[in-house]
């Protein structure tokens, strides 16, 4: 070995043995392993900076900016919603329906794409639910990998393997030849995540679901139901056909001062999806629209808004609201010492007409308002419960004049400001989808009109898409991609591949087959999984050819092995993106991801000559 080759193995090994000790930061490791080449003189200073242009670091950045569209207009929640149907409570079976909907959905298009897209998602799961993210985050890494062996198009490596056949003047792969055998590896990995899910931290305290608690201290719905009393004050009444209310102003009818009845929000079926209107006085309601109420009334009361107003009851999931609470929010705000509304009763405060909000409560002290409150003159220190749109609350944050919000709850966290703009975000996924499986543009550009589509839609602003790149995790891919150019130009490659020819050069076909597989899931260790592709399809070509065996399942074993990344957060970057959400160390990918791709290397030993006859 030369002198060069001796140096790049050293920094290899100081940036391992750096990781596995998780100190220091990750990214940090990064960045001295471009200090290290430079000054050694293995790369030049442009070399060792080429990853930060590198279109995967690009790619990478702009599918956080896309995931964090899909999140602001609500569709990442509404996925978490569908999900969480489909397990109801049960940790195992929303593993199983995570996994298998994110390897289907990464078969058609990139796998840190689906992932990044997925990691919201999955997080405000484990926020509803209480599991904790660490039970969530591996196994939605080790899905997006699997999804690279689903189709052609899946991942990279499995374009450059089919390259590397018609380069040869071989038939390449079709769209589903790979998908027999992902499908085999899909099944184990669900199989395999629900066995080793409990290596991965334990359960929260399930209490943001319920409303009984918050990991974080703070507030939730329930606690202001409870504290406020609003239990069994919530209606949802829909506007029949006939109502003699259709087409007249809120201001005009009256239900406040008769029926002791706020109208809330009006929910309004649009184009493409419900709305949520604030009660303004002016706004006129029609047929079909269904207002969400609240009664500090009896039933008999209610019974007679029914008849007389010509309104349905609908069922209410949930609490008060509850189940509306991505669109319907809740504040307490506190009044200041100089404050104008001092002296003047909740209706003279005039907050639905000013603001867009109805009073729901009232707090004197540490104890609720006791009965009928719209008359109560209020005093200083008093404690307003008020609900109604977020947006109307968002706009009351910045109101400061006469009272300061005091508290929101947790469910503001995973308010969607943009929810109307979700049919837009939705066309600019398929969008990015039909580009990058045709492949017209590459995946980057592909990903970067996507970027552009969600700004100009307003599915996302300039502030909210740089706050919502990692910033971390792109530094480390950056850092982590001049060890490929570097291991090349050393010759650390050929010397590896060389000791494998000299190791298994006499021995049968699927031992060879072994070797191939596990030189090929070692090196994606330290480079990229499209750069392993690279260095081993033509090998794995060369060496079938010199053995007199058909190429295929050679080929196919090495794109199978550069997708099985699972063994280290840097392998691949469908690892580095959930290493911060996950709360995981660089052990906790070693110990679930090395047993895995032993697995994997086994059934593809065993199935991929039967698949693909040697």
């Amino acid at each position: 070995m030369n002198q060069e080759l001796w140096i790049v193995l050293a920094v290899l090994g100081a940036c391992m043995a750096m990781f596995a000790w998780g100190k220091p930061r990750m990214d940090v490791v990064a960045l001295l392993v471009i200090v290290a080449l430079t000054l050694a003189g293995v790369l030049k200073a442009n070399e060792a900076l080429a990853g930060f242009s590198d279109p995967s670091v690009v790619l990478i950045a702009a599918l956080f900016v896309i995931g964090e569209a899909l999140v602001r207009t609500g569709i990442a929640f509404r996925l978490g919603d569908w999900l969480v149907g489909k397990a109801g409570r049960s940790e195992g079976r929303l593993i199983a329906w995570l996994m298998v909907a994110v390897a289907l959905l990464g078969s058609v298009m990139s796998s840190t794409g689906v992932v990044a897209i997925f990691i919201p998602v999955s997080m405000s799961i484990a926020a509803r639910t209480g599991i904790a993210p660490s039970r969530l985050m591996m196994p939605l890494s080790v899905a997006g990998l699997v999804s690279g062996m689903m189709t052609l198009v899946a991942t990279p490596p499995n374009l450059i393997v089919d390259s590397a056949f018609k380069r040869e003047g071989l038939p390449g792969f079709s769209f589903f030849s790979f998908t027999p055998m992902g499908m085999v590896v899909l099944l184990m990995s669900v199989g395999y995540m629900l066995v080793a899910r409990r290596w991965l931290g334990g359960r929260t305290e399930a209490g943001v679901a319920n409303g009984e608690s918050a990991a974080d201290g703070r507030r939730t719905f329930g606690h202001f139901v409870a504290d406020y009393r609003l239990e069994g004050r919530a209606y949802r009444l829909r506007v029949a056909p006939g109502s003699p209310i259709a087409g007249r102003a809120l201001q005009d009818l009256k239900l406040r001062r008769e029926y002791h009845a706020n109208v809330v929000a009006v929910e309004r079926q649009g184009r493409f999806q419900s709305e949520l209107l604030a009660p303004i006085a002016t706004l006129e309601l029609r047929v079909g629209d269904v207002l969400l109420v609240d009664a500090q009334a009896d039933s008999e009361a209610i019974g007679e808004m029914r008849t007389r107003a010509g309104v349905e009851m609908l069922p209410l999931q949930g609490g008060y609201f509850a189940d509306q609470s991505r669109a319907v929010g809740m504040a307490e705000v506190t009044l200041l010492p100089d404050s104008r509304l001092i002296g003047k009763t909740v209706l003279e405060a005039g907050f639905r007409s000013h603001h867009g909000l109805n009073v729901v409560g009232l707090k004197r002290g540490r104890s609720a308002f006791e009965g009928r409150f719209l008359d109560e003159k209020l005093a200083f220190g008093d404690t307003l419960l008020v609900v109604g749109p977020w947006k109307a609350i968002r706009r009351l944050q910045s109101q400061t004049q006469d009272f300061v919000v005091l508290n929101l709850p947790v469910e503001a966290d995973e308010v969607a400001p943009a929810m109307d703009r979700a049919p837009h975000a939705l066309a600019c996924l398929a969008v990015m989808v039909v580009l990058m499986v045709t492949g017209w543009v590459p995946n980057v550009i592909a990903a970067l009109i996507a970027c552009l589509l969600m700004g100009a839609t307003r599915c996302i602003d300039m502030r909210s898409a740089y706050k919502s790149i990692h910033w971390q995790s792109l530094v480390l891919i950056a850092g982590m991609l001049p060890f490929a150019l570097s291991l090349e130009r050393t010759g650390g490659i050929e010397l590896a591949v060389g000791a494998l020819m000299d190791l298994c050069g006499g021995a049968s076909p699927r031992v060879l087959l072994a070797g191939l597989f596990t030189l090929t899931a070692v090196t994606g260790l330290f480079i990229s999984n499209t750069a392993t592709a690279v260095l081993m399809a033509p090998i794995a070509v060369s060496l079938a050819t010199h053995l007199g065996v058909s190429p295929r399942p050679f080929a196919m074993t090495v794109a199978l092995a550069a997708s099985a990344a699972f063994m280290t957060p840097v392998s691949s970057p469908v690892n580095t993106l959930v290493l911060g959400p996950g709360g995981y160390r660089f052990g906790d990918f070693v110990k679930i991801g090395v047993p895995f791709t032993i697995l994997v290397m086994i059934a593809s030993v065993l199935l991929v000559p039967v698949l693909f006859p040697l």
